[in-house]
């Protein structure tokens, strides 16, 4: 394994502590990381997302979304059954589990739907008014020193 050492990107960046953790924990992951459940995370527009978990023996009611400290956050968890049934072959794993994504700062989930055994989660970058780019105007000095409004020539 490559090892990758950011010190060269702290020195012309500030508040970019985020990222060298996020960083850090892709390039310490574990191999081993669970693959269950199956999911896709599709770009539906350019600033819109779509999470679909395949979730095929879980009832809406059974499956939990949350977002909290910029992580999305999908378990399930399947109720005891009542009654003792009898497998000659169990193929469809309903065991519990959680499936953490970490959000980027302005990503904001929209909503969920839950329809033929997939849940689908959607997902849209909403950028503040002040962080989006804005011209500025620029004043010309006359020949005295004084500057002229710009919009006003």
């Amino acid at each position: 394994m490559r090892n990758f050492d950011p010190s060269p990107l702290f020195r012309a960046t500030v508040g970019f502590d985020r990222m060298a953790d996020l960083m850090d924990r892709v390039l310490a992951a574990d191999p081993a990381q669970p693959t269950y459940p199956p999911y896709n995370i599709e770009k539906t527009d350019e600033n819109a997302y779509r999470i679909s978990v395949a979730v095929a023996g879980f009832a809406a009611d059974e499956l939990n979304v949350e977002v909290k400290e910029n992580a999305l956050v999908i378990s399930a968890r399947k109720p005891e059954e009542e009654g003792k049934r009898t497998f000659l072959h169990r193929g469809i794993a309903t065991r519990a589990f959680e499936r953490r994504f970490h959000l980027a700062d302005h990503i904001k989930v929209t909503g969920a739907t839950h329809a033929d055994g997939m849940l689908h989660i959607d997902l849209v970058r909403e950028i503040p008014e002040a962080l989006k780019p804005r011209r500025i105007e620029i004043a010309r000095a006359e020949s005295g020193g004084a500057l002229v409004d710009a919009s006003a020539a």
